[in-house]
């Protein structure tokens, strides 16, 4: 009994990762507020919406990003898949907008249990 108890000690922190929170970017990209990401986007962020992909500082995702809602303005968002490997995850979701669906595809790092997205396309 001791050694069942000793090997879960030892196992179980090992097993147990920390998710992400995905919340602020559901959020953001259900209200078509891509301001709220600020905080949220790594120093260098490849972005690709219809029309335009590039590799650009954070400031420069966000207003592209906030472009592409002035043009195809958000009904709702929803998670399809979300993985987390160790430091990193990507993220699959659908994008209702007034025009059309979108699929979104978000890679991520994981810092304290918060995304910092590196990449965006929408598709």
């Amino acid at each position: 009994m001791k050694r069942l108890i000793l090997f879960f000690m030892l196992v179980f922190p090992f097993l147990h990762t920390q998710a992400a929170d995905m919340n602020p970017i559901s959020a953001a990209f259900k209200a078509g507020n891509a301001s709220s990401l600020t905080s949220s986007m790594d120093e260098e962020v490849d972005i690709a919406v219809p029309g335009s992909a590039k590799k650009c500082n954070a400031v420069e995702a966000v207003a592209l990003l906030n472009s592409f809602f002035t043009s195809n303005k958000p009904v709702n968002f929803a998670i399809v898949h979300n993985a987390d490997k160790k430091e990193s995850g990507f993220l699959v979701g659908k994008l209702a907008t007034a025009k059309k669906e979108f699929r979104v595809n978000i890679t991520y790092r994981t810092e304290n249990n918060k995304a910092i997205i590196q990449s965006i396309r929408i598709e």
